[in-house]
């Protein structure tokens, strides 16, 4: 009974290993704006990040021009000037400023209950500011025209919204019961089985096992991501955006890996160095066994000495 509980609990605690580690990353990692907007700004020098933007933002102001000769003539020159802004240091401020604000609008969505249950929108007005005054700081002509308009853009669908907030309290939950429920289960297996370093071997496995599945799961998260994206053009972008994102959790999972199986490993060597002392120190205990019996065993003189007979007189030879 105590083999088979503490194999449950073990068994359990391995299985919670991974979910465990991927809830504290969506919270601790994610949902931190500080981190998220410092993992986003290095990929504003990133090219296809660039390409990316230019494409949509280019298409988005011609979209905005009235169809007829303008649009034909000016969507070239658009496109390049877009272009050529993603190559400038305005770029990586806006860029920031704008993941920044992004964030903030989502994050504000998901944790307060009191909020709207329509869709998450941003305002970009900010960014429109950072963008214009960047442009007159590097003189660039009729920068100082562009109107600061507060228009909101949606980010979430209406019809997502609540689903994110719902799981989100799940994962904000899960991100602190988790972890403790993984070492109490680990911890209360180990105490109750009988061989207690089979025990720990078979949790620092299970640990690795949880380690790799977790490294699979990151790796399938990104082909069906890149799948879902909608043109091709922007797929390598949303690889770039994906790896970093997640380079925390594949660190995590690699470190689960590699301290799993050194937890084994030590157990294991433990062990083997364990077994080859036993037989040793049985060998010591049988050679004092025989030495002792050996010398117990005496001649029929010497039981007489013990028991205090007279001994016969040992002849000589004669001469």
């Amino acid at each position: 009974m105590r083999n088979a509980l503490s194999a449950a609990l073990v068994a359990l605690a391995c299985l919670l290993v991974p979910c465990a580690a991927l809830a504290a990353w969506t919270v601790h990692g994610l949902a931190d704006t500080g981190r998220y907007v410092g993992t986003m700004a290095p990929l504003s020098a990133d090219p296809a990040v660039r390409d990316a933007v230019a494409d949509a933002v280019g298409d988005g102001v011609v979209q905005e021009l009235e169809a007829g000769p303008a649009r034909d003539l000016f969507g070239p020159f658009v496109r390049d000037a877009v272009r050529s802004f993603t190559h400038t240091e305005a770029f990586g401020t806006v860029w920031e400023a704008g993941n920044r604000a992004v964030h903030d609008a989502v994050l504000h969505a998901l944790r307060d209950g009191r909020a709207d249950p329509g869709p998450v929108t941003v305002d970009l007005a900010p960014v429109t500011a950072e963008l214009k005054r960047q442009l007159v700081a590097d003189r660039m002509p009729f920068a100082d025209r562009i109107p600061v308009e507060h228009t909101r853009v949606a980010v979430v669908p209406a019809e997502e919204t609540a689903e994110l907030r719902t799981g989100y309290r799940l994962l904000d939950a899960a991100a602190f019961w988790l972890p403790l429920a993984a070492v109490v289960l680990a911890v209360t297996g180990i105490t109750v089985a009988v061989h207690r370093r089979r025990a720990l071997t078979a949790t620092g496995l299970g640990v690795a096992l949880g380690g790799g599945l977790l490294a699979v799961a990151v790796a399938a998260g990104r082909r069906l991501t890149l799948a879902d994206v909608p043109e091709p053009v922007h797929r390598p972008a949303a690889g770039v955006v994906y790896d970093a994102l997640t380079a925390t959790l594949r660190t995590a999972s690699w470190t689960l890996l590699a301290l799993g199986l050194t937890v084994a490993l030590a157990c294991l060597l433990t062990g083997l160095r364990r077994r080859r002392r036993e037989p040793a120190a049985g060998r010591s205990r049988r050679r004092r066994a025989k030495t002792r019996t050996v010398t117990g065993a005496s001649s029929p003189a010497c039981d007489e000495v013990r028991n205090g007979s007279p001994q016969p007189p040992v002849a000589g030879p004669r001469l």
